[in-house]
């Protein structure tokens, strides 16, 4: 069973007025336009967010799984990179350091199941195909936006590098590539979620994407719109048969 409004509301005002507790300390700039729209609706509010990251850590020599609790952070960029930067972070490792692409990362707390379920849709049909959403025993409903496109790969241990310059540069093409993409997916989210608020409440004010061409929004809100047309279509088809088949299955009972 859902929570009140107020309730909900009570929980947004609590959050959204903690200070950001995020190694950075504010809102990365290419995920800003997300984090305000959807918490500018009554029904959701952004709890953790990170745009994209390109990232080299440091972990302890004696090895194992690298824990960000337990390693240096030796680089870190939420844009592309240089290889050359990379090369000269990694002359700072004494343990081992590791090269990390992670993706964008959005965590929201929803009013209601029918929000979060919304919010999946729009996640999945952007490329964001690892989402999940979760319920606690107080109803709090997370809906979580995550992908699988990530890197992950050793490059020293011990403090001593196992690849050459060259091997370097090409993974820095290689995260480079991977934060493009990523970046193409967040505009894709943005614009999918605009059109879907926009689909369901006309009157909604629209906020600005800094990807945006002119013209696209209402283009995507037209296709939001016969896409759930025809989703909805296949649903009511698919539940039709289903009572079709248990019909079929009762009058088989009495032959």
């Amino acid at each position: 069973m859902a929570v009140s409004m107020e309730t909900f509301a009570q929980w947004k005002n609590t959050t959204l007025e903690k200070l950001d507790q995020s190694r950075k300390g504010s809102v990365d700039e290419r995920a800003r336009h997300v984090v305000c729209l959807l918490n500018s609706q009554e029904r959701f509010f952004t709890t953790s967010s990170c745009s994209g990251r390109i990232v080299l850590m440091d972990g302890p020599p004696e090895g194992g799984v690298v824990q960000k609790k337990d390693c240096r952070w030796l680089f870190i960029s939420h844009d592309p990179c240089r290889s050359e930067d990379l090369v000269s972070a990694l002359s700072r490792s004494s343990g081992e350091a590791v090269l990390k692409f992670e993706a964008f990362v959005l965590h929201v707390q929803c009013h209601r199941l029918e929000d979060a379920q919304l919010l999946h849709s729009v996640a999945v049909n952007s490329g964001f195909r690892n989402s999940g959403l979760t319920v606690s025993r107080s109803g709090k409903i997370i809906m979580a936006v995550r992908s699988t496109h990530g890197l992950e790969v050793p490059l020293s241990h011990g403090g001593k590098l196992l690849v050459g310059a060259e091997y370097v540069h090409f993974l820095t093409q290689k995260a480079n590539q991977k934060m493009e993409e990523n970046f193409r997916r967040i505009h894709r989210f943005f614009q999918i979620l605009q059109a879907a608020l926009t689909a369901e409440s006309p009157d909604l004010q629209r906020a600005e994407d800094p990807a945006v061409t002119p013209g696209e929004q209402e283009n995507q809100a037209a296709v939001y719109r016969r896409r759930r047309k025809r989703q909805q279509s296949q649903t009511h088809a698919e539940r039709d048969e289903e009572d079709s088949c248990s019909l079929d299955d009762c009058l088989d009972l009495f032959s």
